[in-house]
């Protein structure tokens, strides 16, 4: 509700209340005009709380036709990467606000370059983001085997991250300020092959696409709010 709803409500009680008070020292007050403004002014807050009560109700159903929309758009998004999982062997999870794409881009050991493979995945990704969450925050997370020191592995992680990050913004034509790239390095949590390095560990050094269709609503929200 808006103060100037209070105002005016504070404003009718008021002076109701100073009509209440005039009448009870003054003989010459006539009752039956009192009752009929006292009656107007019950009328007027009826219709204001009937009216709050109406936008409230239209704002939740606005929410939850924009909750069903999204939820629509991501199983979109997840029917044209489940084509990416049978072309490039993807694996797609999907999270409470994001969609997790684990890829089968690998590096050579010590390595932070992209092969020529991996093109075609990344050209298929930044179609299929670019189609439906167009505003979608992505983070490329990269990841490197045990093998070095774990400050030397935070840095190569984020080198292979980075060059993920320079092709699909440079090749895929997604916007730069809506891709990062992170870096995981040998975290133990996020390792494929645990413990392993060098020839065993190269499902360690990895990179995960992760995209965040919970900060495209929330752009999406912010330009609606700005129109209106």
């Amino acid at each position: 509700m808006k103060i100037g709803t209070f105002v005016k409500r504070g404003s009718a009680l008021a002076g109701a209340t100073v009509l209440v008070a005039t009448s009870v020292g003054c003989a010459h007050v006539n009752r039956e005009e009192l009752g009929m403004e006292l009656s107007q002014i019950r009328q007027e807050m009826s219709d204001g709380d009937r009216q709050v009560a109406d936008q409230l109700n239209t704002r939740i159903d606005g929410v939850e036709a924009r909750v069903d929309g999204v939820e629509s758009r991501v199983d979109l998004l997840e029917q044209d990467l489940s084509a990416l999982e049978n072309r490039f062997n993807v694996t797609i999870e999907r999270l409470e606000a994001a969609t997790r794409v684990n890829t089968p881009i690998y590096f050579g050991f010590n390595e932070a370059m992209l092969g020529d493979d991996d093109h075609g995945l990344l050209d298929g990704f930044s179609a299929v983001v670019l189609t439906h969450f167009p505003d979608a925050l992505v983070t490329i997370e990269g990841f490197a085997d045990p093998a070095g020191s774990a400050s030397y592995n935070l840095a190569l992680g984020r080198k292979r991250a980075q060059a993920v990050r320079d092709y699909l913004v440079n090749n895929g034509k997604m916007p730069a300020h809506r891709v990062r790239a992170v870096s995981y390095g040998e975290d133990t949590a996020r390792q494929v092959a645990l413990g392993k390095a060098r020839d065993e560990g190269w499902e360690n050094r990895r990179v995960v696409m992760v995209i965040d269709h919970g900060t495209s609503v929330a752009q999406e929200g912010v330009v609606a709010a700005r129109r209106n």
